[in-house]
């Protein structure tokens, strides 16, 4: 097997493992309500607002890894209680995991994804290959058929999370050669690679937020060495960076600012003692820890998305804890979250 195919399973079965959490957790469980459960595996959300719906996209397969023939689920709502599927999206022969639903700049709705291709005659099944794939919603509310993200690629290459500023998207593409890249487009397709993070320990999963100021903050997964997680902060043209390593670890981490931009909201797998857990952080702009806010949750678990909405933090999220993994939403008051 190749190198980069071992590195890709270490990195997802990695989600699986749980190791200790820095701080004490708090004896208050926050309650989810479950809104999906309609596939064996139900997980990896993500969540936006969009013409007065509330869209939370996930993947639905047959497992968490490798599942070989995952699809993309989109619900909406209007009001966080009444949900309704809204498309599924899916390409025969490919396993796409991880949709992260945006806005473009033209007002179409984009969901980015990762494609797995395996050789299912081995057992297990052997990873052959990833490419970022693209789906766009169109003026009939329907998305088109998944294709291939161009960008220059070693042929295992993921693009996590794509994040509009400006007219320009940018996301970072992580592949097996254990490096990091900030990479940016304009129309959702094709990719253009803008530099290189100066990280280590195999980074990853990667969400990026600017600030009011146009300062580009990144939260960043590391799966070797320490683990654990880094926040990196840059200014256009973007080509520079400062570093903070975390003391904790990240699992599908998200975050927002809080309204007055003073504090970091970070949904991450907490990596505890007896098992992992859904966790929402509050943390300093350096990514300091400040509180920490555990969601209903338990084993196979977490990959929230992040929004406000009024005076609450909604999260969507998905948990195995009742069984199977399956998928959660829930609203925490802002004035609870962060007195």
């Amino acid at each position: 097997m190749k190198k980069w195919s071992v590195l890709t399973f270490a990195l997802l079965w990695a989600r699986l493992c749980p190791a200790q959490f820095p701080a004490t957790l708090p004896a208050t469980v926050w309650p989810g309500r479950e809104i999906w459960s309609g596939a064996a595996h139900n997980a990896f959300t993500d969540l936006i607002e969009y013409k007065g719906y509330l869209y939370c996209s996930f993947r639905e397969g047959s497992g968490h890894v490798p599942g070989v023939n995952g699809v993309g689920r989109i619900l909406r709502t209007r009001d966080g209680n009444n949900w309704e599927s809204f498309a599924l999206i899916r390409k025969d022969g490919i396993d796409l995991r991880d949709q992260k639903i945006s806005v473009m700049p033209d007002g179409r709705m984009l969901c980015l994804m990762g494609g797995s291709v395996y050789d299912t005659t081995k057992k297990p099944s052997r990873l052959l290959a990833m490419h970022p794939h693209v789906a766009f919603m169109g003026a009939d509310m329907k998305f088109t058929t998944p294709e291939k993200a161009v960008l220059k690629n070693n042929g295992h290459n993921w693009i996590w999370r794509l994040t509009w500023y400006k007219g320009t998207g940018y996301g970072i593409d992580y592949g097996g050669g254990g490096a990091a890249t900030l990479v940016k487009t304009t129309d959702g397709h094709n990719f253009t690679r803008a530099a290189n993070l100066d990280i280590d320990g195999m980074p990853n999963e990667s969400t990026i937020r600017f600030d009011k100021k146009g300062t580009m903050f990144i939260l960043i997964r590391r799966e070797q060495g320490d683990q654990l997680g880094v926040l990196a902060t840059g200014r256009a043209p973007f080509t520079t960076f400062s570093y903070q390593k975390l003391d904790y670890r990240l699992g599908g981490p998200d975050f927002i600012f809080t309204p007055d931009q003073k504090k970091l909201i970070i949904g991450t797998r907490l990596y505890v003692a007896g098992g992992a857990k859904t966790g929402i952080l509050v943390t300093g702009l350096d990514g300091k820890l400040l509180k920490t806010q555990v969601l209903e949750s338990g084993g196979d678990c977490s990959y929230p998305g992040l929004l406000i909405r009024g005076k609450a933090l909604w999260v969507s999220y998905y948990s195995s804890h009742k069984g199977k993994a399956n998928i959660y939403f829930t609203r925490i008051p802002l004035n609870k979250l962060l007195k």
